[in-house]
């Protein structure tokens, strides 16, 4: 439930500002929504499935693939001596071949595939392939990687201040360790491309990707093609969550690469089982720390070493691991610090991208050493918490000297020296944390409930409760400065319908609907006078993926330039028409109002079309401000911050270990809302997902480097009865202080790492249990075995 539930949208009036449906709401629901699945199959597409190594790391002597090939409906088998361009995929790093080449690097690599006249042909097929591999000794874990120094990029140091001589002053000291799990992206959509030959070796590729325009390079790349050969088309996904930003690409490249050898379109979907086996996880992160801090629970120094498992290739790893470092601080003013990343090469699956990208595994450290802290020095954690937020504190100050003449010198003041400044050297400008805290403390009443919950403690032997505040400072941008530019066109018909079309992807989360709502504004129409459509490189080339929460941000700005230059153009003949200046034409309510007389929308496009004037145009939108130097890890990478915050009760039974989330109360900072609606549910979801990564998500790859929970059966996400039935959410009431659309904020990643509170109220009602005032070392996830093992350590 809400507390301001969203406003409803009304046929007249502004279209941004309100809920309005999900442009393809209707259409799911009826079931009538095309995914790629269910596009019509052209006659004679064959279907594809991949060959999987039962190996963790080995050598790739040979592939016997008679067997397969005398199985019903097999068409052909398809190695890597089939690629026509080159063999390895065309990621940043270089480090990934499209299929096994010599050497198998986990189990579920994909050493080709097998081409039938049906999938469950090809799949039967594929298992009868007989490997000949060579097991070398594999790396299974972050631990033999560091000891082996085996690594996928070169470690990452950052450092401010002096952390060893703070150390050496703090008042207090404390060490400890972390573990955090993987994730598996659970997309109800699992990975799948259409690949279709076209003329003049033209191709069509129909993919499940949040980066069509990578997925062209990668096609185009092992085709050994230009990229205008090749046309990528994405209408929708079923999910996404980060697991189709590169990973997507895989899927097209080797469906294209069966397809350019059979000469006929070629399908591949992998089954639940096999998307587990193959695809990569959310980084698994280990951490060593040593905090240094004083009584009144301020850090003063801090010595973090974190490990990423990347798994057997790059993949996105180096960003990930870099936006950890960037997360690190959450919310907390980092003096004298020292960051040691390490981006280790195991051999499992290359795990890649994931909702929040890596800030999570930084917010979760910092809020660890937080509750940390608040134990050893018998405190609240909220206290401390608060006590640590950046703010506009002075640390310093100091004067220069400056010579004005031969012997005078005058002492000049400098800049003050304050708590509003990040470890990588960006400001922290519009902070309203300190706020937004206190308002969530008193409508949670978090006082009160503390009380509360000792009395209830008290008297209850086994089941034991806990809870926690913590809050989320997340930047919005790509790290990569060159990802943040987005383009669109937008077409208004001589009947006055529109039709826009952007570089983003629609995944679920609504991005398609805020982009129609700006346009409708930007024209003055009504919201159900503009069509978005399908993400299409032959439309909008070179777009950046739609990840990093920079969807709308990005392609919600072009959409509306490319809206506003017709508008523009509109404008002018009208102001032509009725000899007034452009600025005094005004467009609202499916009008166009000027001094002299008032027309219809539909009746100045006709007019305009009668008088040639354009109605189409393009917009272009860059972010602006953001800088980064990837060397040193120090610039302003994003544009701005979105902030929240939430409250998490829980309670544990120490006989079990299994444990429940009773209630949780969020506020969180959306800016002002395009969509309110919308922005609800992707806290809402973000925030149980995040849960389910810190409780019931457990990846377990057993001694042989083989993936033990791979479906629904052993991995569990959360379901609809592990949400509580007390689950509050508050928009801040304050828009983007930074010249965004609409004033609006990103809402897709940082409710993720809002569900940190539910780790920490965990960690609380083991201590609570416990009763010793000793750190708690708890493994992520919570499950049950890792809580009580909590109990007894």
């Amino acid at each position: 439930m809400t507390s301001n539930p969203p406003n409803i949208a009304i046929e007249h009036g502004p279209a941004a500002g309100v809920t309005r449906p999900h442009e393809s709401a209707r259409s799911q629901v009826a079931g009538a929504a095309t995914y790629i699945d269910d596009i019509p199959e052209v006659r004679g597409t064959l279907h594809a499935a991949p060959i999987l190594s039962n190996v963790a790391h080995g050598k790739l002597l040979g592939v016997d693939t008679s067997a397969a090939r005398a199985m019903p409906g097999v068409v052909d088998v398809v190695l890597s001596q089939d690629i026509p361009g080159d063999p390895m995929l065309a990621a940043f790093a270089g480090d990934e071949p499209v299929f096994a080449i010599d050497t198998v690097q986990h189990i579920g690599q994909v050493i080709g595939v097998v081409v039938a006249r049906t999938a469950m042909q090809a799949r039967r097929a594929a298992r009868k392939v007989k490997l000949n591999i060579e097991a070398l000794p594999a790396i299974l874990t972050v631990q033999q990687a560091l000891e082996a120094k085996s690594f996928v990029l070169p470690p990452v140091h950052v450092r401010r201040g002096n952390a060893a001589a703070a150390m050496k002053t703090a008042q207090h000291t404390l060490s400890g360790t972390l573990e955090v799990g993987g994730q598996e992206h659970f997309y109800l959509e699992g990975q799948i491309a259409y690949v279709l030959p076209q003329e003049q070796n033209q191709w069509v590729v129909y993919s499940s990707t949040q980066h069509p325009g990578e997925v062209q390079h990668w096609v185009s790349h092992a085709l050994g093609l230009d990229n205008n050969a090749v046309r990528v088309e994405c209408r929708r996904m079923g999910g996404g969550f980060g697991g189709k930003e590169t990973q997507a690409g895989h899927l097209a490249v080797w469906s294209a690469v069966a397809a350019n050898k059979v000469k006929q379109a070629v399908k591949l979907r992998l089954d639940r089982d096999d998307d587990f086996m193959v695809t990569g996880k959310r980084h698994p992160f280990a951490y060593e720390y040593t905090a240094g801090f004083d009584d009144t629970g301020r850090l003063t120094a801090l010595q973090l070493m974190m490990a990423a498992n990347c798994g057997f290739s790059a993949d996105l790893s180096g960003p990930v691991a870099d936006r950890a470092i960037f997360h690190s601080d959450n919310a907390y003013y980092l003096q004298d610090v020292d960051i040691a990343s390490y981006r280790c090469k195991t051999n499992t699956q290359s795990h890649t991208a994931f909702r929040g990208f890596g800030g999570p595994q930084g917010v979760i450290l910092i809020e660890t050493i937080m509750g940390d802290i608040a134990r050893h020095l018998k405190m609240d954690p909220l206290d401390v918490r608060i006590r640590n937020l950046y703010s506009d504190e002075v640390l310093s100050t100091s004067t220069s000297s400056v010579r004005t003449g031969a012997e005078a010198v005058r002492a000049e003041p400098v800049e003050a020296l304050r708590r509003d400044t990040t470890h990588y050297g960006m400001k922290v400008e519009d902070n309203i944390l300190a706020p937004l805290l206190s308002k969530l403390e008193l409508s949670a009443q978090y006082r009160r409930r503390v009380e509360a919950i000792s009395a209830w403690n008290s008297k209850s032997p086994v089941l034991k409760r806990g809870i926690a505040i913590t809050p989320v400072k997340f930047g919005i941008s790509f790290t990569a400065t060159l990802f943040n530019q987005a383009g669109a066109l937008v077409h208004v018909y001589t009947d006055g319908s529109v039709q826009v079309n952007h570089g983003g992807t629609e995944m679920g989360q609504g991005l398609h609907t805020k982009v129609a709502q700006i346009v409708a504004d930007e024209l003055g129409i009504s919201f159900t006078r503009v069509l978005a459509t399908a993400s299409d490189t032959s439309k909008i080339p070179n777009a950046s993926a739609t990840a990093a929460s920079a969807g709308t941000d990005l392609n919600g700005r072009a959409a509306q330039f490319a809206a506003r230059h017709v508008r523009d153009n509109l404008a002018a003949f009208v102001c032509g028409l009725d000899g007034c200046g452009a600025g005094a034409i005004q467009f609202q309510n499916g009008q166009v109002l000027s001094p002299k007389t008032t027309r219809s929308f539909e009746e100045v496009v006709g007019m305009a079309y009668a008088n040639r004037i354009q109605l189409w145009s393009d917009g272009f939108y860059r972010t602006p401000k953001i800088h980064y130097d990837k060397a040193t890890l120090t610039g302003r990478p994003f544009y701005y911050f979105a902030y929240g915050a939430s409250c998490s009760e829980v309670v544990i039974d120490t006989l079990t270990g299994e444990s429940r989330v009773l209630k949780v109360d969020i506020l969180h900072d959306v800016g002002r809302s395009i969509n309110p609606g919308l922005d609800i549910g992707q806290i809402e979801g973000g925030f149980v997902q995040g849960m389910g990564w810190l409780t019931t998500e457990q990846l377990v790859w057993n001694d042989k480097g083989y993936l033990s929970t791979h479906a629904p059966s052993t991995y569990k996400i959360p379901t609809a009865g592990d949400v509580p039935a007390h689950f509050k959410v508050d928009l801040w009431p304050e828009p983007n202080r930074e010249d965004n659309v609409f004033g609006s904020k990103a809402v897709g990643e940082p409710p993720f790492m809002l569900a940190i509170s539910v780790f920490e109220a965990l960690k609380d009602a083991v201590a609570r249990a416990r009763g010793d005032g000793a750190a708690v070392r708890l493994i992520a996830p919570a499950t049950a075995e890792h809580v009580l093992a909590a109990l007894t350590a």
